[in-house]
Parts: structure tokens; C-alpha cells; sequence
């Protein structure tokens, strides 16, 4: 591939017949699809960037493995071609505000440039043009600073160019209406502030944008919670992305607190109270016109309200549990615990392990025409119309056992308990399961046995729990290698076997060939990861269980028998997706906790 130092110095910007030419001599497309292409080209003229138009084409690489000549790869290759570094424009990567300083959006525009970076030293300025050295020039004598120009993808520059700079504006025009939220340093002014209920413009049109904005940046980057946490100078935004929390964008208080507004106003919230923390929920579309729930909850801060906007997409209800992570003999087990007509079933895990997803999945199957499915939650985590939901209300001492009290004078099949929090809670559930019922509820604790011995901790009697549990599924979440790069290695070196072995520990499974390694690209931004899945740990409750829970056995006790009777731990079950190439062993480790040896207790 002939490169810039090769190439004939030029000044100006890229016409198609050149670039085609440049791809066929390359070897990337064929000769005459080019000349082609060259012939229609007074119907592109003045029109788009030339890899655009390519782009447009739909042509595959003639080169193997003959991959589709998309945009980016063809922004990639004129990067290589002319010498100059390439740059993915990540949006949550870019100081929106410092660099729309650099220069004006009319300026931006004229040159097709964008401002992608800003130091004391240096400003990093991408651009589709490689030659096209004009304002490059001018620039360097005005900022007095560095120029470092890289080339990235025509249409996110365009795409950019107009979401930045209006971002800025709005920004702005926030900060200098929201005079009335400023000087939030501390809560004692914080508490005076929400007495005082002076307007905090949430409605202002700047505030509607920025945060019509930030949704559509959470949904665009699969984000699962929204931050906007308040500190003593500006605001921080942080979006949970498979699991992890990512720092996006740093806005000034007083328009962080606007926007806190805002959301209240469209949560139905209580807009003047700052002084306790309160909960909301919004219903929203996408840019593509799917249906998004977001679930909100403020916590007062030193610095102000502190607000989590968790994102629940309606399609996880519709997932069958392949996709969920259920293996053939998970989904047996799970199939068997809940196809019961009564009984108690029971999810376990911590915050954000995937029950409740589990739970309505299961419900979704199970709400047929034909059966009355209740629901007590705190809160209502997603509404579907094909159950009929209760929430908690301690304010009116509607709590879980008097939720279920009430269910069971409204001739349920199956009832839902969001948590088994105390005994009274714990025994309604079983009073319900006794007189025919079919109960799903979550508990939190570390395992599948552990469930069994919490209840016996809060004071059910064992022959009533042998009389009623069906099963206990205990789950945790994992990060999925990203399809496009993970990377294939065989486990040969030392440090990957002793980490292997680390995992099965002390189960002898043997060991897989090779396993796959995180690499990082575009699709997964980078991180190696895209996407979550769930690993089990499935305990159904057999005589054997129910002979050791009567004999008044311990945890360890329970935790054999249940290996016995075919309950494979949390690791283990992580090491069959790791061994599939699913996941790493780091992130087994990271979620499962260590497994105990079977025929010894612990």
C-alpha cells in the first residue's frame, strides 16, 4: 500500500475519481466497479465525502477474508494510506464544552473539522480531509497552540459538529437562566434551598435538550443506569455499562441541578422536597421509537440531590432463557421448580445479579389466559399488562406479608413477593404455598443453600419448609466477550492454567483447550466486553434435602447434599461459559464465590 510519504504532497480536499483509484491500486476494489463508480460520478458531485458515497456502494473487500467495505474501514484505510493517525469518535470520550472553545461552529463547519481534544499543549482536531490543510494553518496562529490533526469517520464529524456545539449552547443558556440553584455548597443550604421553593427553571428549553440528550446517549451506549451525582464545584454523570460504571461528562452545578429538576417534574415526583430521598418512574421512547421505562430514585446529598435513573428495556421480558444463560440442565431444573401449581420458589443473589429479570421472564411464561398472576414489589420494577402489580407502601403500612395477605383474598394462582425480608413476610409465603398457591420470591445471600438456612435463621420451622420449597436458584451476572474480537488462545501457559485451576477449585473438570481472551474494537468500544450474561446455580429441593434440613443439618451440610443431588456451584457453572469462549475466568472470579469441595464440610 503506497503511504502519504510515498504519495505526491497535495493540498485541498478528496475528490471521488481519486480515491477510487487509490482503492483499486490497493487492491481493495475492483478495477472496473471503480471506473464504473467514476463514470456516475457527476451524480455525487458536490454532494458527500467520497468514502460516503462508497460506503454507499455496499462493495466487499476484494482482498480475503472479503469483508463488507464499510465506513469505518474505509476511514481506517485512508488514515493508513495518508500517513495521518486514525480516531473513533467516542462521544462519552469528548469534553463537549472545552472543546467547542477552540472555534466556532460556523468555522467547524466550513472546514469539516471537529475539535476532539484540548490540553494546555496541544488540540487534537479530527477531519475526513487528509490534504485539505487550509485551516490547519490558520488555527495553529490564533490558539497558539499545537495542532494534531487526525482522520475519522466523515459522517460522525457532521453528526457531531451539529450535537456538540448545540450541547454547549444549551449547556450555556442553562447556566446563566438557572440562577436560581446556585451556591449548593452544603446541605444546610441545600435543606433552605428546598423550603424556600424558588423556581429552578427546569422547564427552560436548554434543560429539555440537555436532558433529552443525555437519555439518548444512555440508551445509544446500552447504558443500565444513569448517575448524576452532585459535587462542592460541578456536576458528574456516569453511565453503568455491562456491569461497570463509566464517568461520561462533568456539567456545572447549577445546570446539574436543573436537569435533577427536570426529572423530578417528569418522574411525578415531588419537585420542592430535597430534604428525603424519593422514587419515580418515566416512560420514554428511543430515537427508533421502542418503548424505554426508567425507574428513578434521588438521595440527598452535602452537595445536592443525587439521582439513579436505572433503565429497564420491556424486550428482556420477551428473552427466552437461552439468551438469559440458562444452560439445557439449568432450564430443566428451573422448568421443574416453577412448573409446579404450588410451592415456594426462590431467587438469590445481590443487587443487580439479574433476578428480577429472571422472575419476569418466568412470570411472562407462566401468565397464560387461563391463570391469575399477583405481583407485591417495592417498587414496581417494569409494569406488563399481564400481571396484576402491587407496590409497597410503608407510608400506609402496606408492607409484603399484608401485600400477600391482601393477594390471597383475590384468588391468585401464582403470586410474586419482590423479597423475603423478616418472618412474617417469610410465613405468609408459606401459609400461601400451603393453601395451593404457587410463590416466586428473591432473597439476598451468597448461594443457592444459603437461602434455605436464611429462612431457617428467620424462624420457619424446617417441616414447614420441607412441606413447601420447590427449589432455590442463586445467580450472578458476567460480562460477555465481544464476538467481533475476542481473541482464541490455547491454555498452555503457566499463569492461564493456574488461573484456571484457581476457578474449578477443588472440582477436578478437567481443562478446556483453549479459552478466549478479551481484545477491544469499535463495536465494544474498546473494553473487549459487550453484553452481560447469567450464570446458576440450581438447587431443587429433594428428599435428600429434606431428610438433612429435618435432621437439623448446617449450611455445609445442606451445601453436600445438594452437590449430591446434582447442583453444580456458581464457579463452576462460570467455568462451562468460560471454557464455550462466552466469558474470562477473571470475571468468573470477579462474580462467583469460591466453591467448596464436594464430600467435605466447610
Amino acid at each position: 500500500m503506497q503511504t502519504a510519504a510515498q504519495s505526491p504532497q497535495r493540498e485541498g480536499r478528496l475528490t471521488l475519481a481519486e480515491v477510487l483509484d487509490w482503492l483499486a491500486e490497493d487492491g481493495l476494489v475492483d478495477a472496473a466497479a471503480a471506473e464504473k463508480l467514476k463514470k456516475e460520478r457527476r451524480y455525487y458531485r458536490g454532494a458527500s465525502h467520497p468514502l460516503v458515497v462508497i460506503a454507499d456502494q455496499h462493495w466487499k473487500n476484494a482482498r480475503p477474508p472479503h469483508r463488507p467495505l464499510a465506513l469505518e474501514p474505509l476511514t481506517e484505510w485512508l488514515a493508513r494510506r495518508s500517513g495521518v493517525e486514525y480516531r473513533h469518535i467516542d462521544p462519552l470520550k469528548v469534553d463537549f464544552s472545552a472543546v467547542t472553545e477552540v472555534m466556532s461552529s460556523a468555522y467547524a463547519t466550513r472546514f469539516r473539522v471537529l475539535p476532539v481534544e484540548v490540553s494546555t499543549r496541544e488540540v487534537v482536531i479530527a477531519t475526513a480531509e487528509p490534504y485539505d490543510r487550509e485551516w490547519e494553518r490558520e488555527l495553529a496562529k490564533i490558539l497558539k497552540l499545537d495542532i494534531r490533526r487526525v482522520i475519522a469517520n466523515p459522517v460522525d464529524i457532521e453528526r457531531y459538529q451539529v450535537e456538540f456545539y448545540n450541547l454547549a449552547r444549551s449547556v450555556k443558556g442553562a447556566s446563566r437562566t438557572a440562577t436560581g440553584v446556585t451556591g449548593l455548597s452544603n446541605f444546610e443550604q441545600l435543606v433552605e434551598l428546598g423550603a424556600s421553593n424558588k423556581p429552578l427553571d427546569a422547564n427552560d428549553a436548554h434543560i429539555v435538550r440537555v436532558v433529552d440528550w443525555l437519555w439518548s446517549y444512555a440508551f445509544e451506549q446500552r447504558a443500565s443506569d444513569i448517575h448524576i451525582e452532585p459535587r462542592r464545584d460541578l456536576g458528574i454523570v456516569r453511565f453503568r455499562i455491562d456491569g461497570v460504571l463509566h464517568q461520561v461528562y462533568q456539567i456545572p452545578a447549577p445546570v446539574l441541578a436543573a436537569m435533577t429538576s427536570r426529572i423530578k417534574i417528569l418522574g411525578r415526583m415531588d419537585v420542592v422536597e430535597k430534604r428525603r430521598p424519593q422514587d419515580g418512574r418515566v416512560k420514554t421512547r428511543t430515537l427508533d421509537g421502542e418503548e424505554v421505562e426508567l425507574r428513578l430514585s434521588t438521595l440527598p446529598t452535602a452537595f445536592g440531590e443525587k439521582l439513579v435513573m436505572r433503565i429497564f428495556d420491556p424486550e428482556v421480558l420477551v428473552r427466552d432463557f437461552r439468551e438469559l444463560g440458562f444452560s439445557d440442565e439449568d432450564r430443566a431444573r428451573w422448568k421443574e421448580m416453577t412448573s409446579r401449581p404450588n410451592g415456594i420458589v426462590l431467587v438469590t443473589g445481590p443487587t443487580g445479579s439479574g433476578k428480577t429479570t429472571t422472575l419476569y421472564s418466568t412470570l411472562k411464561q407462566l401468565a397464560t389466559p387461563e391463570v391469575n398472576v399477583c405481583t407485591i414489589e417495592d417498587p414496581i420494577e417494569m409494569v406488563e399488562a399481564s400481571f396484576n402489580q402491587m407496590q409497597v407502601q410503608p407510608a400506609i403500612d402496606l408492607g409484603f406479608a399484608d401485600g400477600v395477605r391482601a393477594l390471597l383474598r383475590q384468588d391468585p394462582d401464582i403470586i410474586m413477593v419482590g423479597e423475603v425480608r423478616d418472618l412474617e413476610t417469610a410465613e405468609m409465603a408459606v401459609q400461601a404455598a400451603l393453601t395451593g398457591h404457587l410463590v416466586l420470591s428473591t432473597l439476598h445471600t451468597n448461594d443457592a443453600p444459603s437461602a434455605v438456612t436464611r429462612l431457617l435463621e428467620l424462624g420457619v420451622p424446617p417441616y414447614l419448609l420441607n412441606a413447601t420449597i420447590n427449589g432455590v436458584m442463586a445467580q450472578r451476572l458476567v460480562r460477555t466477550l465481544c464476538p467481533k474480537c475476542k481473541q482464541r488462545i490455547d491454555l498452555n501457559r503457566n499463569e492461564d492454567v493456574a488461573a484456571w485451576e484457581s476457578l474449578i477449585e477443588p472440582w477436578k473438570t478437567g481443562r478446556p483447550a483453549a479459552i478466549c481472551k478479551p481484545v477491544g474494537c469499535l463495536e465494544c468500544r474498546m473494553t473487549g466486553y459487550l453484553g452481560r450474561v447469567g450464570i446458576y446455580e440450581t438447587l431443587v429441593y429433594t428428599l435428600g434435602i429434606k431428610e438433612v434440613i429435618a435432621a437439623g443439618a448446617d449450611l455445609a451440610r445442606v451445601r453436600e447434599e445438594a452437590i449430591k443431588e446434582g447442583m453444580k456451584p456458581l464457579r463452576i457453572s462460570g467455568a462451562m461459559k468460560v471454557a464455550a469462549g462466552l466469558t474470562t475466568i477473571e470475571e468468573v472470579l470477579k462474580s462467583a464465590p469460591p466453591v467448596h469441595e464436594p464430600g467435605k464440610a466447610r
